[in-house]
């Protein structure tokens, strides 16, 4: 009877055993934050940033001179000019406006610049991921730097110092 209960248990953890998935945990920004090139193009993202925070910040001390002289003015101006000097002033508003959203807006010029460079590099980190699970075979990866919450993740799963290796970087 012992003899019969152990093997039914034995046969048990074998089955679900063969059911169990394997997977593994990664720390993508760590991945990131260690390689070189993703660095380079962070540093090339933060000088284009500055430079056309710098631009709008011209435009914006021109417009804050322009909005102050008028102010000043205003009471000896006639109605005409008064309106025409109003009208500048929006329009430069306006022009402000458009160039913050065209350098920092959803899909601006930082967006697209980001694309550019951000991309490819997060593209390779994909691809040797993927590469390791195939060749681990593991059932999926989760990643735990940023958007999914995980409790706890037992830090024996985690492989990011492996797909570094795997990059060649250290």
């Amino acid at each position: 009877m012992k003899k019969i209960i152990f093997s039914i248990l034995v046969a048990c953890i074998g089955i679900s055993a063969s059911f169990a998935q394997r997977y593994a945990v990664i720390d993508s920004k760590f991945i990131l934050d260690k390689m070189p090139e993703y660095a380079d193009a962070q540093k090339k993202l933060d000088q284009f940033s500055a430079l056309w925070q710098q631009e709008i910040d011209e435009k914006q001390v021109a417009m804050d001179k322009m909005v102050k002289d008028f102010e000043a003015e205003q009471i000896m101006l006639p109605d005409n000019l008064k309106k025409k000097r109003e009208d500048e002033i929006f329009n430069k508003e306006k022009e402000l406006r458009d160039l913050q959203r065209k350098r920092f807006g959803f899909e601006g010029d930082l967006f697209r610049k980001r694309q550019e460079l951000i991309k490819p590099i997060q593209d390779k980190l994909y691809n040797a991921v993927q590469k390791m699970a195939i060749e681990k075979q593991y059932d999926f990866i989760l990643d735990k730097s940023e958007g999914i919450t995980i409790i706890f993740a037992d830090p024996k799963l985690d492989k990011s110092e492996e797909i570094l290796k795997s990059l060649g970087i250290k």
